[in-house]
């Protein structure tokens, strides 16, 4: 303490020095407020040396000044942050109070005592919260976006936002704009789903609710992340131009130039056989001379060691090679690794090798993104320890993760009616994940041990005798614990199975132990592991009603739970109210609204079934099946099974049903400029207020290249009560439906345009088309 107490006095005394000298001499430029972003940062550019450039390109670590276990402090490794001053990684487990106290000190050192006082930017994870033990979790992205509630989510994110400023963090690697097209990938639960204009529109508005918090996002994968070979985490990402522009592209560019993020972080893969860390069109070309990007883009953690080791541009270890590859194609800022490539740039451009402007551009768009947060005038906006818990985990924060975790939760089957249920019913609640805290992958260590889960919510909400039994491990075939499962359906009225995948937090992930999603944690089979499909069948047979719940971070592909369960739903992996919000959908609390934010296939050998598939794709002749008492139908699409969705993207189940009326467009001959209101009456038929997505898809009638069947452009969220009409309006504008041409340009081609409007992609209620002239 005594030494701490030294480190504020001088910091306190350099302060001193500092205000002195300012008013001895005129304010530098880049110091002043008022002065344009790019006098400011060309000014500061004409102070630095070349070694200063870099380490603005070359984030530190909070490790190199503290212990993370013991708090010890270590006054040389801030001496690190002379090399690596750009940035400060501080994702790692401790208290909070640690977590803000040593942010402070490494600020403090920067803008104190360090030549010219630049202010890092402090960066952690945020996909589903800021990765600490204190903050509010909520639930995975791939959930989110079964919502279909981007005020929900813009609030989401100023929460996390609020939460990470209070400890002095201001850049969270997050959201997504990655697409879940391959279901073998394990990290499928950090996307916002399959589909480029809902993920567009989910990380459209988290980057509103962070950066109107004052904390950076940082969108990644760029580019085209998700959809690996072999759906192996890493793998090549095989496609053409057209495929990534029309596919891929999309959602990138409405979170990074239509939201304004601050920050980019390309990916691991390469595309097309280029990597994307190396990819002078992509980062340049695209990002930078077409988008118009100002800001700087981020490398995943140790990407750039992948350009010599995997990728094999260069032999291992030459830093030369690496950083000109990755800083001249438009990579700014090397993250993660241990070889540290940026050293070599110096030497290359004192070499003549690499021109000093490629630096010079690099280093210019991460100062900035920090004169625009206003960074140099509030460096530290994190809160004193006795004021933090007023903005950390707080009641109104809990709520929140409760409300938009229970509007996530899809009903995918509900036979008979069975729910919502009495709250006097006796339940017996089973399964591995019905007492387990099921997070997904980015929490912070510890995390399952914390939060409430089914169990917990169904027995606090019910009336009745709720009873537990694991029935079997998660990870085992060993089903020795089914009698005692047994015994408990059977001596209940209604049996809960709770069953799914499982991921691991962000320290466990990484130690080599058992999981089916998650970073690097990638399938060959979509279906239930170990005794789980064994238990959900022991269950039925009990002749007890049995209501199934997927909790996982990707589809599963057991149809015969379909049709057996009484009723399955699913809920991708919770926030922490994740047994609240469940019990709140289950007894009829809320009625469910979310829909499928991806497809479920039969199998994984039908995937993939996107629902935006090429025109020429899907051809279907007709489909076989194995029959219930083993009879084998043989069709050819497929032999044995079905190409088509087993749930289709935007599918989702409500106790209320909705009725829509016929659609009318606000005109029916429009120029290529002009925009187009689709109006439709839904009206709610049912005895239950009902929340239904109304989502709008547009299909090009005829193009002169092959187009997606359908695509999403348009959708609404909407309260209807019992027996209430309520007018829905989507706006869309007609430049958006262009394609990429033969010349690979993009067009509205003239024509006709037919507008979809319906509950899923699938169910598909009414109609109307217009021609663009």
């Amino acid at each position: 303490m005594a030494f701490l107490l030294h480190i504020i006095l001088s910091l306190f005394l350099l302060m001193s020095n500092g205000i002195c000298s300012q008013n001895e001499t005129s304010i530098p430029l880049y110091k002043q407020p008022t002065a344009p972003i790019e006098s400011r940062i060309s000014d500061l550019l004409s102070r630095m040396t070349l070694e200063e450039k870099v380490s603005q390109l070359s984030p530190g670590d909070i490790a190199f000044w503290m212990n993370t276990t013991t708090n010890a402090f270590n006054p040389t490794g801030l001496e690190l942050l002379e090399l690596h001053s750009g940035q400060i990684y501080v994702g790692r487990a401790m208290p909070s109070d640690w977590l803000a106290q040593n942010i402070k000190i490494a600020q403090d050192y920067l803008v104190y005592n360090t030549s010219l006082g630049i202010p890092a930017l402090i960066q952690s994870e945020g996909i589903h919260g800021l990765r600490i033990g204190n903050a509010t979790i909520f639930n995975s992205p791939i959930g989110q976006a079964c919502s279909w509630n981007v005020d929900l989510i813009e609030k989401m994110a100023g929460v996390i936002a609020k939460e990470s400023r209070a400890l002095g963090v201001n850049q969270l690697f997050a959201p997504l704009a990655d697409l879940a097209r391959e279901l073998r990938f394990g990290r499928v639960e950090e996307t916002f789903g399959e589909d480029g204009y809902l993920a567009g529109e989910m990380g459209y508005a988290y980057v509103k609710g962070l950066q109107n918090g004052n904390v950076s996002a940082t969108v990644k994968h760029f580019a085209a992340f998700a959809s690996p070979e072999q759906g192996l985490n890493l793998g090549p990402v095989h496609g053409g131009e057209r495929e990534l522009r029309t596919t891929y592209l999309p959602p990138y560019k409405r979170q990074i130039i239509d939201a304004g993020a601050y920050s980019v972080m390309s990916s691991y893969n390469s595309y097309d056989g280029v990597p994307m860390i190396a990819n002078h069109h992509v980062l340049t070309e695209i990002l930078r001379e077409e988008w118009g990007y100002k800001y700087w883009v981020i490398s995943d953690s140790g990407g750039t060691d992948r350009i010599c080791d995997v990728f094999k541009m260069c032999k291992s270890l030459d830093k030369n090679a690496t950083a000109t590859y990755a800083l001249e194609a438009g990579n700014d800022v090397e993250l993660g690794t241990r070889n540290f490539h940026w050293g070599a740039i110096p030497g290359l451009i004192r070499s003549g090798n690499m021109q000093q402007s490629v630096l010079d551009t690099a280093v210019s768009r991460v100062l900035r993104a920090k004169f625009a947060m206003g960074l140099f005038e509030n460096p530290y906006l994190g809160l004193p320890s006795n004021e933090q818990v007023s903005a950390m985990h707080t009641t109104d924060h809990i709520a929140l993760a409760r409300q938009l975790d229970a509007e996530s939760i899809v009903l995918l089957e509900n036979h008979n009616s069975i729910l919502p249920l009495s709250k006097n019913a006796n339940i017996a609640v089973i399964g591995p994940m019905a007492d387990f805290m099921n997070y997904g992958d980015y929490v912070i260590n510890g995390s399952q041990y914390h939060g409430v889960t089914p169990y917990k919510g169904i027995k606090a909400a019910s009336k009745g005798v709720v009873t537990y039994a694991k029935g079997c491990e998660r990870w085992s075939n060993d089903q020795s614990g089914f009698p005692e499962a047994i015994a408990a359906a059977s001596a209940a009225d209604i049996a809960i199975a709770v069953v799914g995948t499982w991921s691991r937090d962000s320290t466990e992930l990484w130690q080599n132990l058992n999981a089916t999603t998650g970073e690097h944690v990638d399938v060959s089979s979509l279906k239930l592991v170990g005794a789980m499909p064994h238990l959900v069948s022991a269950m039925v047979a009990t002749g007890k009603p049995t209501i199934v719940v997927f909790s996982s971070g990707k589809p599963i592909t057991e149809p015969w739970i379909s049709a057996k369960a009484s009723a399955l739903i699913q809920q991708f992996y919770p926030s922490e109210e994740g047994g609240n919000a469940l019990a709140d959908v289950i007894f009829g609390d809320v009625n469910p609204s979310g829909k499928l934010s991806v497809g479920f296939p039969y199998d994984i050998g039908t995937t993939p079934v996107y629902y935006d598939y090429l025109n020429s794709g899907r051809e279907i002749i007709d489909v076989g099946r194995e029959e219930e008492n083993g009879n084998l139908k043989f069709g050819h699409s497929y032999v044995l099974n079905s190409a088509e969705p087993l749930y289709e993207f935007g599918y989702g189940k409500s106790y209320s049903t909705f009725i829509y009326s016929e659609v009318s467009l606000s005109k029916t001959t429009v120029a290529a400029t002009e925009t187009i209101v689709a109006t439709v009456k839904i009206t709610n038929n049912s005895t239950r207020d009902g929340a239904e997505v109304v989502q709008l898809y547009i299909k090009d009638v005829i193009s002169s290249v092959e187009v997606p069947n359908m695509e999403l452009k348009g959708f609404e969220k909407i309260m209807v009560k019992a027996g209430e009409t309520k007018q829905v309006s989507i706006t869309i504008k007609v430049e958006d439906l262009g394609l990429w041409n033969i010349r690979m340009k993009y067009v509205v081609e003239p024509g006709e345009f037919l507008v979809l409007i319906g509950s899923s992609s699938r169910d598909l209620r009414r109609n109307a088309t217009f021609t663009v002239v």
